[in-house]
C-alpha cells in the first residue's frame, strides 16, 4: 500500500503541477504528512529527492511547444530554486518540528487566503 500511495501523491502532484505550477510543497509535503505519517523535516527531504528528475520537464516541453514559456525567465528562477533550496534547508532544519509544522500551516493559510480573498 505505501509504495501505491507514495505513486499516487506523485501522480497528483504531477497533474496539479502541469495544471498550476505548483506540486511539491503544496501537495507532496502536506500529501506525506497526512497520508504517509512521516514528520515534516523527512516529508520536505523526500520531496525535494522526488523533484530532482522530472521537474515537470515534460509539462514544460508542452508549454514551450504552445509558445507559453519565457526561458530567461525560467532559467532565472530555477538558479533561484537552486541556491534557495540550499539556503532554506540550512534554515529549517535548525528549527524544532514541531515549529516548522506551524511554520508550515501558517504559510499554507497565507496563501489560501490570498487566493481567495485578494485577487483582482
Amino acid at each position: 500500500m505505501t509504495v501505491l500511495t507514495a505513486l499516487g501523491i506523485g501522480l497528483v502532484a504531477g497533474v496539479f503541477s502541469g495544471m498550476f505550477g505548483i506540486g511539491g510543497g503544496l501537495i507532496i509535503v502536506p500529501a506525506l504528512v497526512i497520508l504517509m505519517k512521516m514528520e515534516p523535516l523527512g516529508a520536505i527531504g523526500t520531496s525535494l529527492a522526488a523533484l530532482i528528475p522530472p521537474v515537470s520537464l515534460l509539462g514544460a516541453i508542452e508549454y514551450h511547444r504552445a509558445g507559453h514559456m519565457n526561458l530567461k525567465y525560467a532559467m532565472l528562477i530555477a538558479l533561484g530554486l537552486f541556491l534557495g533550496a540550499y539556503f532554506g534547508a540550512r534554515i529549517l532544519l535548525g528549527l524544532p518540528p514541531a515549529l516548522v509544522r506551524k511554520l508550515y500551516g501558517i504559510f499554507l493559510l497565507v496563501i489560501a487566503t490570498r487566493m481567495l480573498f485578494f485577487q483582482k
